[in-house]
């Protein structure tokens, strides 16, 4: 490296630097243009002697460029909201009861490096201040919203709230006052009434932080038919999408704007039926109806039906089957609802995976 600059330099002071000297002497009187003359050759010197000297960056540490602007990979993300649902159960006998528990699996490497966490009531609260949560849904979806208010309330409050929330095929509104948290749930046990829900936000110019929707038992019972059940999926699944992609209100001949009437866009979960264990089913028309055949081709219709992430849709999924089958009957005393900690599992993995796409931690 020294002998190059050394040799550089010696060109420029015979080829440049001797023929400006000699040039000066005849351009005294002319200082302006000597000067300026001077200033040009000067810089076309450094121009090409520049490749030669090492540059600023190869005086820091390797570090230092990088770490003054972190950046999170999405990929990343995308990996820990993969491996939410990974899940161990076990169970313990107190005083004649079997006793039930959950976390995540601590022997994967993966699952411990996306530092899952069970939140506590004030971690709760204060991750959903403010928030205007939405869960629509049948049965399933009510004892989700119990479950999220066991998290968030005090055992005296929520003495109340389950005679008001469990009135037959009824909505339910609660505000929390001290967090300024909304949450109102809407019974819709079909896919269509969901699909009603969404418009009624559009027309009202509603836009939730957190959208939370499920159904499909009732269909399998009443209507029994796979392919109507994916069909209007994908009409669900068409509606969410237009409220994400232009005012809500507007017309869909204009110009889309920004996203939910300008507002950020909400966190959206579909909550998946739950495994049903035919032969716990308690009248005969269940047993018949909501086979294990009958279930696989519901389940399938759902994952082709563009409604999840999975499939560009935009729906992240609270997979309440792998959940309730992995807890199994153990978990459920008539095959189709389960006990209160399956539904306290799909809390917390929502909750975690608001602190995800949140970019937030504890």
């Amino acid at each position: 490296m020294i002998g190059a600059v050394q040799l550089g330099l010696l060109a420029a002071f015979i080829v440049v630097l001797v023929p400006m000297g000699l040039a000066g002497w005849h351009l005294s009187r002319h200082k302006m243009l000597f000067f300026s003359g001077a200033l040009f050759i000067t810089l076309a010197v450094a121009v090409h002697l520049s490749p030669y000297f090492p540059s600023l960056s190869d005086f820091l540490p390797p570090s230092t460029l990088s770490a003054s602007f972190p950046v999170e990979k999405s990929e990343n993300r995308d990996s820990c909201l993969s491996l939410l649902h990974r899940i161990e159960w076990d169970s313990y006998e107190s005083n004649g009861t079997t006793v039930l528990s959950w976390r995540w699996d601590r022997s994967d490497s993966d699952v411990s490096a996306c530092e899952f966490q069970r939140l506590r009531r004030a971690d709760a609260l204060d991750l959903l201040n403010g928030s205007w949560v939405v869960v629509a849904g049948d049965s399933q979806a009510r004892l989700f919203v119990l479950s999220l208010l066991n998290l968030m309330l005090g055992e005296s409050e929520m003495e109340s709230v389950r005679g008001d929330l469990f009135k037959r095929h009824s909505d339910y509104r609660i505000v929390v006052d001290r967090v300024g948290t909304k949450l109102d749930f809407i019974w819709a046990p079909y896919v269509t009434n969901l699909t009603d829900v969404v418009s009624n936000l559009n027309r009202n110019r509603g836009c939730p932080d957190v959208l939370v929707m499920g159904s499909g038992l009732w269909h399998m019972l009443h209507v029994t038919s796979s392919v109507d059940y994916g069909a209007s999926l994908q009409v669900l699944s068409g509606s969410v999408m237009s409220m994400l992609i232009r005012p809500i209100g507007i017309a869909p001949d204009i110009t889309p704007g920004a996203s939910c009437g300008g507002r950020s866009q909400p966190h959206i979960f579909w909550l998946d039926m739950p495994t049903l264990i035919n032969s716990m089913l308690n009248t005969e028309e269940k047993r018949e109806k909501m086979s294990n055949a009958t279930q696989n081709e519901y389940h399938w219709r759902l994952r082709s039906s563009k409604l999840l992430r999975q499939s560009k849709g935009p729906f992240l999924l609270l997979d309440m089957r792998s959940l309730s089958k992995d807890c199994g009957v153990r978990c459920t005393e008539d095959g189709m609802h389960y006990d209160g900690i399956v539904y306290q599992a799909a809390v917390h993995i929502m909750l975690n995976a608001l602190l995800i796409e949140s970019r937030q931690k504890l």
